[in-house]
């Protein structure tokens, strides 16, 4: 088992396809769950009994965890090194929110690739209807014009994780591109193939016909309905828990399945926001083909508390600033510190919490990624809602960002890092 890797990507050096890479650690791995002794001492040593009984019971809680160390040259280039707890490509955790990244991301990628004068991230968008089961969308209450957009479905996304700003998204972008330029990025495993509505898989092949208008009610373009015609692999039957609540609210005496469920390997969403947060990281033909621009805006909101936003207004009191921040934070500290920032996307659902996020603490000139999942669900009954989020999710992951800031507060660089591209995404643009 290889117990740690570093990458080291120049723009002088050659590169080394992600899709190959990832094949290779996979094979060291031997098909077991990956586990690097310096990140799994580090955890135990410091654990609490609550977190010491989580990590005795692996099989029950399916937690993973990647701890990624990141070290500036004296040119300020990232390195990267990956560490890993229990983490395993074919233990299956439902991704849930953490989706909405990649869909954010392409979506901005699609408004460029259209090449429309007068078409961009403000444009009103007002989504149509063309299919059983499909929703429109011809304003937004929330929004400073009353009208939706693609900036403002992001906003919404990264803020307080929206559901129908990501369905909204994903009619936009479409089923069938968001897999084939997922794949072709070498994401291969990768499976979004579900909005968050009661949708069957037919239902969610299709994508609405959609609108963008000029303020005075003109057409600037519009995207005609579309069909998702590739073949998704749904051999491998994915079961999990001893019951489930049906649509009916009838208690059903078998696992849930989650065979045709959305799916997102953990390494995957850690090497994705990296991408996403160090485009010069990857090879060219990997990276989002986004502006500066695009980066500050996505850089802005992934950081953003509910709090700073005006368009949407939320409730200080129910979207506290640690709402959809888990690592460090989410139990039990609402406020958050003004010299660190998160830069992440969460997700909770049937159970599973799942965290992406880059950490950094201005103030200490330190920066790390953590990205981890835990299922947290001891009756065994799936979309009954009970599930111990705030009694051991949370507090699962304010304790372990907590160890792994602290040993960073500690651990000696040769070079300090220079970090005012996000210094500066606090601003708003």
């Amino acid at each position: 088992m290889i117990a740690k890797y570093i990458i080291f990507i120049f723009e002088d050096m050659p590169r080394i396809p992600l899709t190959i890479l990832t094949t290779l650690l996979s094979l060291c791995a031997w098909g077991q769950p990956r586990t690097d002794s310096l990140l799994e001492n580090l955890v135990r040593r410091h654990a609490s009994p609550n977190l010491q009984h989580v990590l005795q019971h692996p099989d029950s809680f399916r937690y993973q965890l990647i701890y990624t160390q990141i070290d500036r040259d004296k040119r300020n280039r990232p390195h990267f090194r990956n560490y890993y707890f229990h983490v395993d490509a074919d233990s299956y955790f439902n991704p849930a929110s953490t989706v909405k990244l990649p869909i954010a991301v392409l979506a901005l990628e699609k408004l460029h690739e259209l090449r429309v004068r007068g078409l961009d991230r403000y444009t009103p968008m007002l989504t149509d209807s063309a299919y059983n089961g499909q929703v429109t969308a011809y304003t937004d209450s929330t929004s400073e014009n009353g009208l939706p957009s693609i900036a403002h479905y992001i906003k919404k996304i990264f803020l307080v994780s929206d559901n129908n700003a990501y369905n909204r998204l994903y009619e936009f972008v479409g089923q069938q591109a968001i897999h084939e330029k997922l794949w072709a990025r070498g994401y291969p495993g990768v499976r979004i193939v579900r909005r968050f509505m009661p949708l069957d898989e037919e239902g969610n092949r299709h994508t609405n016909p959609i609108r963008f208008v000029r303020e005075d009610g003109s057409l600037v373009y519009a995207q005609p309905a579309a069909y998702c015609t590739l073949p998704f692999d749904f051999s491998k039957k994915i079961l999990i828990g001893n019951a489930h609540m049906n649509r009916d609210e009838q208690l059903v005496h078998a696992p849930f399945d989650f065979t045709k469920q959305n799916y997102f390997p953990l390494e995957s969403l850690q090497h994705l926001l990296q991408t996403v947060l160090f485009p010069e990281s990857a090879p060219r033909s990997q990276r989002f083909k986004l502006t500066r621009d695009d980066y500050r805006f996505l850089y802005h909101y992934m950081s953003a508390y509910p709090s700073e936003a005006d368009y949407p207004h939320y409730d200080r009191k129910q979207y506290f600033d640690s709402y959809t921040k888990f690592f460090m934070f989410k139990s039990g500290q609402r406020e958050i510190p003004p010299h660190i920032r998160v830069f992440n996307k969460t997700g909770w659902s049937f159970g599973f919490l799942t965290d992406v996020a880059y950490i950094v603490d201005f103030k200490n000139n330190v920066e790390f990624m953590l990205t981890g999942t835990l299922y947290v669900n001891r009756d065994g009954v799936l979309n009954d809602d009970r599930y111990e989020y705030e009694t051991e999710g949370y507090p699962y992951f304010k304790e372990v960002g907590n160890i792994i800031y602290q040993y960073e507060l500690e651990r000696k660089r040769e070079h300090a890092p220079d970090l005012k591209r996000f210094a500066n995404a606090r601003k708003d643009n």
